[in-house]
């Protein structure tokens, strides 16, 4: 599940921050490689909301440094 989650995440931080998911990875760093900014992450988690029917706390999410650890936490949020 995590790696369908990564996937996911990969594919449209891929659209919100305009490069080719074949850039990013599950050590990609929102902060120190994306400069990423409040508007793009709720993109993320809003998407990935949708996609998984989860609710996640925007500030627990944002606290995850990298895509994998982001991906764990949905994970975790998903199995309850």
């Amino acid at each position: 599940m995590r790696e369908q989650i990564l996937e996911a995440m990969i594919a449209r931080a891929a659209e919100v921050f305009g490069l080719n998911a074949s850039e990013l990875s599950g050590s990609t760093h929102y902060d120190d490689d994306l400069k990423a900014k409040s508007g793009q992450i709720v993109q993320i988690t809003t998407y990935l909301e949708d996609e998984y029917d989860v609710e996640i706390p925007y500030m627990e999410f944002r606290r995850k440094k990298t895509f994998d650890e982001a991906a764990a936490f949905i994970e975790q949020l998903i199995d309850g």
